[in-house]
């Protein structure tokens, strides 16, 4: 445990990374604002409850810090992104058509599927699980949609 904590405060040569210049830190802001208002007044325009709505914001926050903050990094990509996602909803979506009485089993599977298939597709993107999950957990409103929320994914800016 107090190795846990050497590394946190930096002891051991732990050092955290150097800081970004600062018009890479406010591009990263401004593009990432813009994305996430996006997303959000077009689940409204599509009618997404706003509860309902905010599980697609933090899977797309998480997807934001990835590609706005690290845009280099190999799970920032557009293919992973995209093809991530994508793959992700679908399978969230077949999982939950299988098992929608039991949610426990499905968002387990959902997100443990997603996963194995971004792995085997090479578009890994660690916000898909929260994708493939919110297929599951999200509501009536995401429920309803069906396949279709496939599509309200491809709709996204972000």
């Amino acid at each position: 445990m107090n190795n846990y904590f050497e590394k946190f405060r930096g002891i051991d040569g732990q050092t955290p990374p150097p800081r970004r210049p600062w018009d890479e830190i406010v591009w990263s802001w401004l593009a990432s604002f813009v994305g996430i208002y996006a997303v959000y007044q077009l689940n409204g325009y599509m009618n997404i409850a706003e509860n309902e709505s905010l599980y697609l914001i933090g899977s797309f926050g998480a997807s934001a810090v990835l590609i706005y903050g690290t845009p280099m990094g190999d799970l920032s990509q557009p293919r992973s992104f995209i093809c991530g996602h994508l793959l992700s909803a679908l399978i969230g979506v077949l999982v939950y058509k299988l098992f929608p009485a039991d949610v426990a089993l499905a968002g387990a599977l959902a997100v443990s599927l997603a996963i194995a298939g971004m792995h085997a597709s090479r578009t890994l993107h660690p916000p898909g699980g929260a994708t493939a999950l919110i297929a599951v957990v999200g509501g009536n409103n995401i429920h309803d949609l069906g396949f279709g929320y496939v599509l309200v994914l491809t709709c996204s800016p972000i």
